[in-house]
């Protein structure tokens, strides 16, 4: 099995690193790539050091690859799929540029893994990471009732804009606790002591384009008609995502029946006593593979409704994990070789 990771400097490439050694990947060979600040790099996995060579339009660079894990940008997925993909190596796509392609599977293995062997580019994307942690949770409702509306408020960590932005809160911590202007580079405003209602840019509707993604890529993963109205929100914590979410279904599902499909699902754990304080919270749920739901209860505005909060690790399960899950099931089904 030889993988390549493009992008292994950044925060997702080296989770990357991380997910892969802490699931024992299966990996004879692996080749890391970067941009040219990050070329000459050097990583350590698995008792060897490996050396990050500069990303350039040299196909050959992926002769024999059988799995690319990419997570550096967009622009760089689009213009280098093709010579990612040119000898049949399968492309997991960390990026937002081919999620909504008819032609590219949008895949959460909890949710909708056999859409990952209809491939004909080569490339399965990686969706959104709020959506993500989302549908997990979805799916366990959806097997009691279709879900109709879908209403979200996603409270997003700084690990959301990538590792200098994790650094960036750090830093105007420090510099506001010392009576200093804080820096601000990566955020529209100050995060630290701050929440900003803005992730993305906005579209024409009013939305950004991070709560359009949750629109959009919700119904093509879970295969649905649910509408999805959301409201991202940057919060000045440093890794873990957070999400209170209004569900309305069909038919009424009672609380207790949610809460034991949630038990039974997939790569998710209920975390769900109120009366001793007990619910998911980012402090505590960084590095962890599972998303992590409580506070689940009736909405009191809607009888087909129900409400719950949920929190998963942005870079893990949000990111890097999802796309190994998805070369693990490849593996495990024989799909490889399929598309």
């Amino acid at each position: 099995m030889k993988v390549a990771i493009v992008g292994a400097s950044g925060a997702v490439g080296q989770e990357f690193l991380k997910v892969l050694a802490e699931r024992n990947f299966p990996i004879d060979e692996l080749l890391l790539f970067g941009s040219s600040r990050s070329a000459g790099r050097t990583y350590n996995f698995r008792g060897k050091d490996i050396v990050v060579k500069e990303l350039t339009h040299n196909p050959e660079d992926f002769k024999g690859v059988d799995i690319a894990f990419t997570s550096a940008g967009g622009g760089t997925s689009k213009e280098y799929a093709a010579d990612i993909t040119k000898y049949g190596a399968v492309m997991i796509d960390n990026s937002s540029a081919f999620r909504m392609d008819a032609d590219v599977p949008l895949v959460v293995p909890e949710c909708n893994a056999a859409d990952a062997l209809d491939r004909p580019r080569g490339i399965i994307a990686n969706p959104n990471c709020t959506t993500i942690m989302m549908v997990v949770v979805l799916q366990c409702l959806e097997r009691l009732s279709h879900i109709k509306r879908i209403h979200v408020a996603s409270y997003q960590a700084a690990s959301g804009a990538g590792a200098a932005a994790m650094a960036e809160l750090e830093q105007q911590y420090r510099e506001v606790l010392d009576g200093k202007p804080a820096t601000v580079n990566k955020f529209a405003y100050q995060l630290a002591y701050n929440v900003i209602p803005q992730i993305d840019v906005f579209t024409d509707n009013g939305y950004t384009k991070e709560e359009m993604k949750m629109f959009n890529e919700t119904r093509k993963i879970l295969h649905t008609d649910a509408a999805c109205s959301a409201m991202c929100v940057r919060v000045p914590s440093l890794r873990s995502h957070s999400e209170a979410v209004w569900v309305e279904t069909e038919e009424p599902v009672s609380v207790e029946a949610f809460q034991e499909s949630i038990k039974q699902g997939e790569g998710v754990q209920l975390m769900d006593d109120p009366a001793n304080k007990v619910y998911p919270m980012p402090l505590f749920l960084a590095g962890k593979d599972d998303v992590y739901v409580g506070r689940v209860r009736k909405d009191l505005a809607n009888p087909n409704g129900l409400t719950f909060w949920l929190v998963g690790d942005q870079i893990k399960k949000g990111a890097a994990l999802n796309a190994v899950q998805i070369a693990e099931w490849l593996i495990k089904n024989n799909g490889l070789k399929k598309g």
